[in-house]
């Protein structure tokens, strides 16, 4: 199937390069959570979307020579309504042919019902982790360079069962993505023989969260799991835990994952542990020294994966000569796997010149990338742990 891609990929280039000689840009979306209970996350994911479009705008083999425009647009992570409008806007006033995003499960999924399938346009999320979307109805129009959930609850009970942790409390967002990380955890958990004493929603933005703990308290467990978003309910739960002395080892999800988190609690956190996506690979620390050397940080969650994504994107286009998404999402899934040259972070120039010449690319990018099923990441996470008031990766799931 992809001989056969790129046998037809290079007839197609020849419309491609008559499109860039009618357009001056390409305009590439960028919806993310610039606000809201992630807000401390996003810099590094939209800088590091950017800086795949950095490498591909106005290479002579995108599309003849395009310049690619990046579109922000603020997802906001819980107002459903909020980030479908900014999609739109995106669309219809600004003409976007693929959005990079969204990152939150709940308002990933809105837009892309609302607005991604309905206007025939990709995305890409670089975050969004909520196991419904595996099943979501996409027109083959949406992909994730994150993993499923679902495999992120069975690595973080792996990880307390090794450590002898026997019965845990569980406190998650009350959103897709909180309901069903927390879903996953329990069932892997209890399938280890764990005990989860109790599992409660909690609302984000919310001044006291000392009910919430109070009831968890009560429950009782050797840890507190906190499936929730660093920079607002998720800390509020951990600040009333804290403050009461409910529980002292804490277990976090992607969410909580962030310098926001060791910043604001310190070595009061010490000993407790998280997961993230992440992947021990040589295109992981070329993407951090790049992105050091652009002045982001390459580590922060999920900026690996919006580069990916974001690279994905625009690869697909230049492999079938079309920004039209209905022609180029096609194209995703064979760039993201092999066979084909592998390609790595700052490589993208190498890749547009291999689909040039006719030719096939794996692309591996910054987290690994490799896409499974109907288009998410197959996904390794990386192992966290509180020492000294410091986050440190001391392995990989």
């Amino acid at each position: 199937m992809k001989k056969l891609l790129m046998a037809t990929a290079a007839t197609a280039l020849t419309a491609g390069t008559a499109y860039a000689q009618d357009a001056e840009s390409v305009p590439l979306g960028i919806l993310l959570s610039f606000t809201g209970p992630i807000e401390s996350l996003t810099p590094a994911m939209g800088s590091g979307a950017e800086m795949a479009i950095s490498e591909v705008s106005e290479n002579e083999n995108f599309l003849g020579g395009a310049a690619v425009t990046p579109v922000r647009g603020d997802a906001t992570c819980v107002d459903a309504a909020a980030a479908t409008a900014a999609a739109e806007r995106m669309i219809t006033s600004e003409g976007v042919v693929g959005i990079m995003g969204a990152d939150c499960s709940g308002v990933t999924t809105a837009v892309l019902a609302n607005v991604a399938v309905p206007n025939g346009v990709a995305m890409i999320s670089p975050a969004a982790t909520s196991p419904a979307l595996s099943s979501a109805e996409d027109n083959g129009l949406f992909f994730r360079t994150a993993p499923s959930d679902a495999r992120q609850g069975q690595v973080l009970a792996s990880i307390l069962n090794e450590k002898g942790v026997g019965s845990v409390a569980v406190t998650y967002t009350n959103n897709d993505y909180g309901k069903g990380f927390a879903d996953a955890f329990q069932a892997a958990f209890e399938e280890m023989g764990g005990e989860v004493t109790l599992s409660a929603a909690h609302e984000d933005g919310k001044a006291d969260y000392s009910a919430e703990v109070g009831a968890l308290a009560s429950a009782g467990g050797d840890a507190l799991v906190v499936l929730g978003y660093v920079d607002q309910g998720g800390a509020g739960v951990i600040q009333a835990a804290l403050d009461t002395g409910a529980f002292d080892t804490f277990a976090f999800g992607d969410g909580m994952i962030g310098d926001a988190l060791t910043a604001a609690f310190g070595s009061d956190l010490d000993g407790s542990i998280g997961t993230a996506p992440g992947s021990e690979n040589e295109g992981g620390a070329i993407f951090a020294e790049m992105a050091s050397e652009a002045g982001i940080d390459g580590t922060s969650v999920y900026a690996g994966e919006s580069y990916d994504a974001a690279a994905l994107l625009l690869l697909a286009m230049a492999a079938t000569g079309s920004t039209d998404a209905t022609e180029y999402s096609g194209a995703i899934m064979d760039i993201a796997n092999a066979p084909g040259e592998p390609i790595l972070p700052g490589q993208l120039g190498d890749a547009l010149q291999i689909l040039a010449d006719g030719g096939e690319i794996d692309y591996q990018g910054a987290s690994g990338v490799e896409l499974v099923g109907s288009g998410e990441a197959a996904g390794s996470y990386a192992e966290y742990t509180i020492e000294d008031g410091a986050l440190s990766v001391v392995g990989y799931r």
